[in-house]
Parts: C-alpha cells; sequence; structure tokens
C-alpha cells in the first residue's frame, strides 16, 4: 500500500534539515542529533520504573525495570519478566529513548520489562554487545527472586539492532538452561554480512537508509574485522545454520524498510525449522515505527499486537487492552 500519510507529513517535515554525510560523520555527532524521545509520547502509565546494574564478564551495564499496573488482581502477583534491547544501529540511543515502547509493553502485556543498556560501539565493537545481551539475559533468568519476576517465566524483546541481539540471545542460549519462552522482534537486523534486495529498493527516502546501515556495520565491527565477523550467528542470527529449537517468535517487518528483506527471510527460516513463528509486515510503515507513538497511530496499534503475543506466550493471567 502506499505510505502512510502520517509517516509522509512526518519524513516531509525533516526535508529541509541538512542531510547527514556518512562518509565524514562522526559517532558523537551523530549521537547529538538522536534526542531521548521527548517528540514522542511517553507511553503507557506504568505502577514504577527503577535503575540497576547488571553483573557481567567485562564489568557492569545499566538496566531499567519498569512494573506495570496489576490488571485485575493482586497487587503482589509475580508477573513474567521480558528483557528488551534497544535499537541505535549498535552506536547510539539508550534507556531514555525506548522509554516509551518498554512503558506500553510492560502494561499491555502485563509483564515486567527489564531494558538493557548494552555497550555501544565503536568505543566497544563486536562482540561486545551481544555478549552483554547475553550476559544480561543469563542475569535475569537467575535473578527471578530479586527482580520480583516469576520464575521460569521469560521472554527478549527488541527493536532494529535491539531486535538482533534479542535474536542472538534466543539462539545462543536454547538448550543452555536458560528458558526463553518468546522472542519479539520489531524490524531487525538480522543480517550483517549481505545486503537483501530492499536495501536497493527502499534504501533511499524511508528515514533508514542503506548508506546510514553500512556506516552502523563499520562502526559496530570496526576497521579491524574480518569478514567472517559479520557473518557470524552472534552478528547475524540469519547466517546460523540450524534453527530448531529456538524459541517461538514474533516478527514485525516495515513495508518501507530497508530491513524488510531479512527479516522476513528469518521468519521463513524459523517456521521451516518448526519454530511457531508469526509474521507481520506492517502496512505503510517505515523503520521504527513503534517508537513514534503520538505521532503516528500504527505505533500504538503494534505495540497492542507485539504485547498480545508476549501475554499469550507467557500465560499471564489478566491480560487487559486498552
Amino acid at each position: 500500500m502506499a505510505l502512510d500519510p502520517q509517516v509522509q507529513t512526518m519524513l516531509a517535515s525533516f526535508a529541509g534539515m541538512p542531510a547527514l554525510d556518512f562518509t565524514q560523520l562522526t559517532v558523537p555527532a551523530y549521537r547529538a542529533t538522536i534526542g531521548a524521545g521527548s517528540a514522542f509520547a511517553p507511553g503507557d502509565t506504568i505502577a514504577a520504573e527503577n535503575d540497576l546494574l547488571i553483573p557481567t564478564a567485562n564489568g557492569s551495564i545499566g538496566a531499567r525495570v519498569y512494573r506495570p499496573v496489576i490488571q485485575g488482581g493482586d497487587s503482589q502477583t509475580l508477573l513474567p519478566l521480558t528483557v528488551f534491547f534497544h535499537g541505535g544501529g549498535f552506536v547510539a540511543c539508550g534507556l531514555d529513548t525506548h522509554a516509551n515502547l518498554c512503558r506500553s509493553l510492560a502494561q499491555r502485556a502485563q509483564t515486567v520489562v527489564l531494558s538493557v543498556d548494552y555497550r555501544l560501539a565503536p568505543e566497544a565493537h563486536f562482540p561486545a554487545a551481544a555478549n552483554d545481551a547475553l550476559d544480561a539475559v543469563r542475569w535475569a533468568a537467575a535473578n527471578s527472586a530479586d527482580l520480583r519476576v516469576r520464575p521460569g517465566a521469560l521472554a527478549v524483546a527488541g527493536d532494529s539492532a535491539g531486535g538482533n541481539l534479542a535474536a542472538v540471545a534466543a539462539q545462543q542460549l536454547r538448550d543452555s538452561g536458560v528458558n526463553i519462552a518468546h522472542q519479539v522482534l520489531f524490524y531487525p537486523v538480522l543480517d550483517c554480512a549481505t545486503e537483501h534486495p530492499s536495501y536497493e529498493l527502499l534504501g533511499e527516502g524511508y528515514f533508514l537508509t542503506a548508506e546510514q546501515m553500512r556506516w552502523f556495520k563499520d562502526q559496530y565491527f570496526g576497521p579491524a574485522a574480518k569478514a567472517a565477523d559479520r557473518a557470524d550467528p552472534l552478528a547475524s542470527p540469519l547466517a546460523a545454520g540450524d534453527l530448531s529449537g529456538v524459541a517461538s517468535a514474533t516478527i514485525i517487518s516495515a513495508e518501507y524498510d530497508p530491513l524488510r528483506d531479512e527479516a522476513e527471510h528469518y521468519a521463513a527460516r524459523l517456521s521451516q525449522a518448526g519454530v511457531l513463528t508469526t509474521h507481520v509486515r506492517w502496512p505503510g510503515q517505515i523503520h521504527g515505527f513503534a517508537s513514534l507513538l503520538g505521532v503516528v497511530d500504527a505505533a500504538d496499534h503494534v505495540l497492542t499486537t507485539a504485547a498480545r503475543a508476549l501475554h499469550q506466550a507467557l500465560h499471564v493471567e489478566s491480560f487487559v487492552l486498552r
């Protein structure tokens, strides 16, 4: 279908802004262009949120816990946990930029959300972010009592680069004793080694560009990386040879997104491997649209869809859609 009129309006508002020159752009300069999400609605009202530190093999990383208002139950009810990884091309964004998304998932799915502030490139090249993601999920699974969540009821979720990390965790932790019930991937980065046809078809004019994705990957891997690093399943979940036994998945792709094809290819491969997989190509939408609460109506709708999938997988007793 045609590009969503609300998205068209938003993109038109960017038309007068100077284009970023990715041949000269530095990471600090790029980060300075990223706001804290204040242009968008703050997400659903929740009961509480608090920051903490997660110990990892390489030191502590930050995280934030989002606790929903419990619907129709005892306030002491232990809810399941969803570990969330934010997008930003492995180089930008953080807990604040994705707070609206986390609040909405927490409240609508009736799950506690643990948002992870993994290390960013180029200060920490691949596989730092992937290792942080694995350590964070392992820690969350082992510390349900401290987190005041239901033991054994765990999902992972993420958008864009964070979708990559959620997919990596679901793959790498299968058969590890960490039981991941479901993975929700919003327009994920799944192939750092190959550019799929949607890069050429949709790589210019729809917010995220092919040139920008190449720059992100260059920062993530660094000048010393080998081609094999980009094809490693820790970087490219789509490159994994065997996908059997991976957690069930809900994968959201956007019709006007250069990452569309790799998300859809991954959904097909999971299904072929016998993994229960739901894929939705969101019509008329661009990369990142789930964060655009208050600006694009589809953001509200896709978060409800994702929350419903989390609820179903995690068997939460009470689930109320707004």
